[in-house]
């Protein structure tokens, strides 16, 4: 597929709604996406196109996007790539993102460009989460997979640079890089979990990119005065659940996580994980994740992040139920939901894998 710059930047515009309210910032990256074009010709190709036995690493950036010290520069993700071919015995054949948001969509894009490997839309989820292991597919279900990850991050001048590469279990290894995100300042750059093309067929979020790329140009192509977020809610198969002023914010930096609860006039409370992880009115629940819920500032008509949302901001609150998206296998895994329930206090798993 031809990368222009108006198809990278409903990437990542589509992408950060996907993103749930994590995956990073939009303006991040719409700044990454603007730099692989002008470094080089950046590749999307569907999965389709490349051999079963073809090779195919995971990119993604870990950590707390809220974090004050955190410092990742683009070439950070150039530099885990290169990291990691390192240690590889052959060539690797394409890229995928771990999983949706502002940044996440297009992570991959420049890589591709410097170092001439396609991007496949095939991520490992089609929205964001906050478990390194929700975007493995699966993988560290495999007694005999042996995982492969390198990060680094870190600003130089405040003694925080970080530059690691870690080898076996694969839970252990993403602790591990969960940990040099905190002691990085809050976020590395990571490639990892190499794995056949064959796999990502039944395990990967295959054709998510393309949905986000098609919220994204709705979003732009909207004339003022349309009802942007109706139409998002539309296209996702879910509703505008609230509109109005952010009446309270709570947001701690905890464990390399940005953990809070936002509070919407009208009586909805989201509380999130990096991500939202769950919206109640009144103290009913309405929507848990997987399920997608996503703010957008009312002026702009964007989505924002968790980290972003601010008290008195203007926001539209749209969600949809996890059947109307394109969910990895990570998403199928009961016990990586028990951890949400643990760093949130709030019930989950009952919600999720019970009847609704």
């Amino acid at each position: 597929m031809e990368l222009t710059e108006s198809t990278v930047q409903a990437l990542a515009v589509g992408g950060a709604v996907l993103g749930g309210g994590g995956g990073g910032a939009l303006s991040e990256g719409l700044e990454v996406g603007k730099l692989a074009l002008a470094l080089g010709t950046p590749r999307l190709v569907e999965l389709d196109e490349l051999q079963p036995e073809d090779l195919v690493v995971t990119v993604a950036a870990v950590g707390a996007p809220a974090a004050k010290e955190a410092y990742v520069k683009p070439v950070d993700y150039v530099h885990a790539v290169e990291f990691l071919l390192q240690l590889l015995d052959e060539p690797v054949a394409g890229l995928i993102t771990n999983e949706m948001g502002g940044l996440a969509s297009v992570n991959g894009l420049l890589q591709s460009a410097l170092l001439g490997i396609p991007v496949v839309d095939a991520p490992c989820n089609g929205r964001a989460h906050p478990i390194s292991l929700m975007g493995a597919m699966g993988l560290h279900r495999l007694e005999s997979y042996r995982s492969v990850q390198a990060a680094c991050g870190g600003e130089p001048a405040r003694r925080r640079r970080v530059e690691l590469v870690v080898l076996g279990d694969l839970d252990r290894c993403s602790r591990l890089v969960r940990e040099a995100s905190v002691q990085a300042g809050g976020v590395v750059a990571v490639a990892r979990n190499p794995v056949r093309a064959d796999y990502l067929v039944q395990n990967a979020a295959v054709g998510a990119m393309r949905d986000a790329i098609a919220l994204g140009e709705l979003i732009l192509g909207a004339a003022p005065g349309d009802e942007v977020e109706m139409q998002v809610a539309r296209k996702l198969g879910g509703e505008v659940v609230a509109r109005g002023r952010v009446s309270g914010m709570e947001l701690t930096t905890v464990g390399g996580f940005d953990v809070g609860q936002v509070w919407v006039e009208g009586g909805c409370e989201l509380v999130f994980w990096n991500e939202y992880m769950l919206l109640e009115r009144a103290g009913k629940r309405l929507f848990t994740f997987p399920d997608l819920i996503a703010t957008f500032d009312a002026d702009s008509h964007l989505p924002v992040t968790s980290a972003e949302v601010r008290e008195g901001m203007e926001v539209v609150v749209v969600a949809t139920h996890k059947e109307n998206l394109k969910l990895g296998a990570g998403m199928r895994d009961q016990d990586l939901f028990a951890r949400i329930e643990e760093a949130i206090a709030r019930p989950i798993v009952p919600y999720v894998f019970g009847k609704r």
